[in-house]
C-alpha cells in the first residue's frame, strides 16, 4: 500500500511531465530523497526508470568526510551546470536516453555531438552525464540544454555537449570507469585525485578561485570515492543514495 508522501511524489511527477511544474526541482528532489530514506523498495523507485539519476547532497560534506578513513583515495570532477541524462545502449546500439524524472528524450540526445551512435560492446550498457553548453555560464548553460530538451524542435544545437561520468553497475572504481568511457568514445570530464581527504578543502578553495575546472559552467565540484569496493559498502547502508559522492558548491 502507498504512503500519502509515495502518492505525492507521484502526482509531482505526473504534473511535470505533463508540463505543470507545480514544486521545483529542489523540492522534488528533496521529497524523493525522503521517500527513499523511509522505503527504498517501495512500488515508485521499483517503477522509475530514472532511478540511475539520482541527486546529489549538497550540505552535508562535513559529515561524508568525517565518515572516511584519511588516506582514502577521491576523485573530484566539475559539477557541471546542466541536465542530468542516463544513456542506454543495447548489443552497442544507441537505445534509450531519459532525465532525472523518467522523460523519455532519446531523439534528442541521439543528435548531441559527443553521444556516440554505437559502442563496442555487446551487452545491454548504461552511462550518465550531464547535457551542457560548454561556451556559456552555468546557469545560461541548464537553461539552453532545458530548452532543447523542451522544445518540439528537433534540429541539433552545436552549442550542446555531453560530458559522460559515470557508468552504471560497473565493477571498475571510478578512475578506471573514466578511462573506459573515453576508449568508448565519450567525452568525459578532467578530474583531480585526493589522496587525503584533508585535499579536499584545498581543491574546493582553488575552484572558488577559478583556478579549477574554469573551462566548463560550474556551480560546484563533485568529490567521489574512489573505490568500487567502498562505493558498493555504502550502496548497502541505503542511508543515503548514492552517499560515494559528494557535490560541494558556494
Amino acid at each position: 500500500m502507498s504512503t500519502y508522501l509515495e502518492e505525492r511524489i507521484k502526482y509531482y511527477d505526473e504534473e511535470y511531465r505533463a508540463g505543470r511544474a507545480l514544486i521545483t526541482d529542489k523540492q522534488f528532489d528533496q521529497l524523493e530523497n525522503n521517500l527513499f530514506r523511509i522505503d527504498p523498495e517501495c512500488d515508485y523507485f521499483t517503477n522509475k526508470k530514472a532511478l540511475p539519476l539520482p541527486s546529489l547532497e549538497k550540505d552535508t560534506i562535513e559529515e561524508f568526510i568525517e565518515g572516511l578513513l584519511p588516506d582514502t583515495r577521491l576523485l573530484i570532477e566539475p559539477k557541471i551546470d546542466g541536465v542530468a541524462i542516463a544513456i542506454k545502449y543495447k548489443d552497442g546500439k544507441f537505445d534509450s536516453a531519459i532525465t532525472r524524472k523518467g522523460v523519455d528524450v532519446s531523439r534528442k540526445i541521439e543528435q548531441v555531438k559527443d553521444v556516440p551512435k554505437e559502442i563496442n560492446i555487446r551487452s545491454t550498457f548504461v552511462v550518465r552525464g550531464e547535457l551542457f553548453a560548454p561556451e556559456e555560464t552555468p546557469s545560461y548553460s541548464q537553461r539552453i540544454a532545458s530548452g532543447y530538451l523542451r522544445n518540439s524542435d528537433y534540429q541539433p544545437n552545436p552549442k550542446l555537449s555531453f560530458c559522460s561520468f559515470q557508468i552504471i553497475n560497473t565493477r571498475t572504481n571510478e578512475y578506471e570507469s573514466l578511462v573506459y568511457l573515453r576508449k568508448l568514445g565519450f567525452t568525459i570530464p578532467k578530474t583531480v585525485e585526493a589522496n587525503r581527504t584533508s585535499q579536499v578543502e584545498t581543491y574546493r578553495q582553488a575552484w572558488k578561485a577559478g583556478k579549477l575546472f574554469a573551462d566548463y559552467p560550474t556551480d560546484g565540484i563533485v568529490v567521489k570515492i574512489n573505490s568500487r569496493k567502498l562505493q558498493l559498502l555504502r550502496e548497502k547502508s541505503k542511508t543515503d543514495y548514492p552517499f560515494w559522492q559528494m557535490a560541494i558548491k558556494y
